[in-house]
């Protein structure tokens, strides 16, 4: 793989365009077939998966490749390459580490689903529920809906009052009158169910 990506890189049409990058004499492709073993090995040594380590060292190298000339590193051409390589694997372990908690919460929550016994029986009953609860918000006096919907947000009382532009002190005397019309309002519309 190594010699087909050198070739592919420094075929003769781009070797002039793509000049000196290594800061000596030596071609892209010299500067190539010199490091990509060593960088390989280092992002194996990282990643643990020699596959992905080869991918990323060519990604290295094709930065360096793509670069224009004056943006090219100047100096220590293969410490740039290594730092590149580096942060790439370094990428590489943190998006990896993120899809293995998206993963695992989503198995979390699909084992939840199924000790409860959910189904679609079940998703449409509470969906049904939030239904009913936007019904009899809608009948309610729009500052006693907006209340609940922020308090039920998780907003502090704090913030409560300052959304609402009322009084901090008012917030907990409001909250109780418009989850007792809120709960008058449903059992008018649905009659008493369990939990409310």
């Amino acid at each position: 793989m190594r010699n087909d990506v050198a070739e592919g890189l420094a075929s003769p049409g781009t070797r002039a365009r793509t000049g000196d990058v290594t800061g000596t004499s030596g071609s892209f492709e010299e500067l190539f077939l010199r490091h990509y073993g060593r960088i390989v090995s280092v992002l194996y040594r990282l990643l643990g998966d020699w596959g992905r380590a080869e991918d990323l060292a060519s990604e290295a190298f094709l930065k360096l490749y793509r670069r224009p000339l004056p943006e090219r590193p100047e100096g220590n051409v293969p410490g740039w390459l290594y730092r590149t390589a580096m942060n790439l694997g370094i990428d590489a372990l943190r998006s990896a580490a993120r899809r293995r908690r998206y993963e695992q919460a989503a198995a979390d929550a699909a084992s939840l689903r199924s000790r409860r016994g959910e189904d679609a029986y079940g998703e449409a009953l509470r969906a049904e529920r939030r239904q009913r609860v936007r019904t009899a918000l809608a009948d309610l006096d729009p500052s006693q809906a907006q209340l609940l919907v922020l308090r039920a947000s998780g907003h502090s009382y704090k913030e409560v009052a300052n959304a609402l532009a009322i009084s901090p002190g008012s917030v907990g005397t409001l909250l109780v009158r418009a989850e007792a019309a809120f709960e008058e309002r449903y059992r008018e519309l649905y009659g008493c169910e369990e939990g409310l």
